[in-house]
């Protein structure tokens, strides 16, 4: 049975997903680097991005975990890209080059429609203007029996939470202090959604924790 998955999204300590203004020169806004500082150096990122062997260990196994089993990923715009409003054009085709690391349907949240367009590696990007629920329909359907990833940004990850439709959550809260940026449980009650926590692991890097829903909304046994 499909799943809907958060897989990998890192906090900091103060719980913002993302720092402020992002742009061009800070995708993840100013300081939101640094909370990826547990994912960066692992096998799995650098493999997908054409670096170096990478490091094994507990942060790999977690940043391999997000992408297994995955069919389709749903993204908030400002996870494609920084531009606002209206497109001005087709050329922006998001942050990652020619050959993206989903290799799967990617569906765009989005006010504004756009044609389809296909990637190398078997990514291509679809742009959904009705919402969250269309968007996991069609991923859903994309993703042929296998799990549906819900990438980011914290907003998106919050209308997703508020509707229900997670099914289990893995967070790396990483050790920096960001003081300010978009906060990821900004009026979001995970304990009256039926959350509970059923796996921590500490590394140096990050504090991984799993959240799992359980059934009808009540916290699993």
């Amino acid at each position: 049975m499909t799943k809907v998955r958060i897989e990998g999204f890192t906090l900091s300590l103060d719980g913002y997903g993302a720092g402020p203004d992002q742009s061009l020169e800070h995708p993840l806004g100013v300081g939101g680097n640094a909370l990826h500082r547990w994912f960066l150096p692992t096998r799995t990122f650098q493999q997908a991005h054409g670096g170096g062997e990478g490091t094994t260990g507990i942060d790999d196994d977690f940043a391999a975990r997000g992408f297994q089993n995955i069919g389709a990923w749903i993204l908030g715009r400002n996870m494609f890209g920084p531009i606002r409003g209206p497109w001005p054009d087709q050329d922006w085709k998001g942050w990652w080059g020619e050959n993206p690391p989903y290799h799967v349907p990617v569906f765009v949240l989005t006010h504004h429609a756009r044609p389809t367009f296909e990637m190398e590696g078997g990514t291509s990007f679809h742009f959904v203007t009705g919402g969250i629920q269309e968007a996991l329909e069609r991923a859903r359907d994309a993703a042929h029996g296998r799990d549906v990833r819900i990438g980011g940004g914290p907003d998106t990850i919050r209308q997703y939470l508020r509707a229900g439709l997670v099914d289990e959550m893995h967070l790396a809260i990483s050790p920096v202090l960001l003081g300010r940026g978009e906060r990821l449980f900004e009026n979001v009650d995970m304990r009256a959604l039926g959350y509970e926590c059923v796996q921590h692991v500490p590394t140096a890097l990050a504090a991984h924790v799993v959240l799992r829903r359980g059934q009808n909304g009540n916290p699993t046994e």
